[in-house]
């Protein structure tokens, strides 16, 4: 992913494949080698649905989303359906 500003609000998107875009999306952010915890979950909505998949939508940065503190985390999308919740690695995120 490119490097968002530690300064900056935006949204960050990250890709699950075969999502309907109708389950329930939380998104987590740990250090590098981490695993997220129960409290470590935000949150999500789902953004550019295809039949591809959607993507896991989470507004970052200060003043209203998941605050990050300049560093590298790595980003967590937690799918939860009727029967299955899988938990699934989305990438690591620079915030400079």
């Amino acid at each position: 992913m490119e490097p968002i500003s530690s300064l900056s609000r935006e949204f960050l998107y990250i890709p699950v494949k075969g999502a309907s875009g109708a389950e329930g999306v939380k998104v987590a952010f740990t250090n590098e080698d981490g695993k997220p915890t129960e409290d470590d979950w935000h949150d999500a909505t789902w953004a550019n649905v295809t039949a591809a998949g959607a993507e896991a939508e989470i507004l970052v940065g200060p003043g209203g989303g998941a605050v990050l503190p300049e560093g590298t985390y790595r980003a967590w999308v937690r799918v939860t359906s009727a029967v299955e919740q899988p938990v699934l690695p989305g990438g690591l995120v620079p915030v400079i």
